[in-house]
């Protein structure tokens, strides 16, 4: 038996980080309203911790989806791998050149693409697909505000990251 309604429950769920956030911001305020030598710097620390873990947190939410899509997406030592019902494999993060959002069948998903020319494609609500998130934030000049708005967008395909190329030396 539950105190909270299940739609209540998971909106807690789904905001908890930002949750935690704001308390250990609230709290370097409190700290830096007591003030002092010690409280006001600790305080001062608190807040910026807090807040930088707040806007993760919050960019990290546009990840979180309801389970819809078959399949697990797995990271594993610099590899993303995703096991379907009907497709499926595994691409390096470090071999990676582009990722799109695709919508197919009304469904979107995360097109990886490698050096290689192997695409792998992975549905957004699959299960383990928030961990995504994490590992595109290592790749080199990813913008994850511009990702976590191309979540929220229509269009049917958008390229939300191409690998920097480097100019040749002469």
């Amino acid at each position: 038996m539950s105190f909270f309604r299940p739609q209540a429950r998971a909106v807690l769920t789904r905001w908890r980080e930002v949750g935690l956030a704001g308390l250990v911001a609230g709290s370097g305020l409190w700290l830096m309203a007591l003030g002092g030598y010690f409280l006001g710097p600790l305080g001062a620390i608190c807040l910026l911790l807090g807040g930088a873990w707040g806007l993760l947190s919050w960019r990290r939410m546009g990840f979180l989806r309801p389970v819809t899509a078959p399949g697990v997406v797995e990271l594993d030592e610099g590899q993303v791998g995703y096991l379907g019902p009907s497709f499926g494999g595994y691409v390096a993060l470090r071999e990676l050149v582009e990722i799109r959002i695709v919508t197919l069948h009304r469904q979107q998903h995360w097109r990886l693409k490698q050096s290689d020319g192997q695409v792998l494609l992975i549905p957004l609500a699959a299960i383990g697909a928030e961990g995504l998130f994490d590992a595109y934030a290592a790749l080199p000049g990813v913008d994850m505000s511009a990702m976590a708005a191309a979540l929220e967008s229509p269009a049917d395909t958008q390229v939300v990251w191409r690998r920097p190329t480097h100019a040749a030396l002469t």
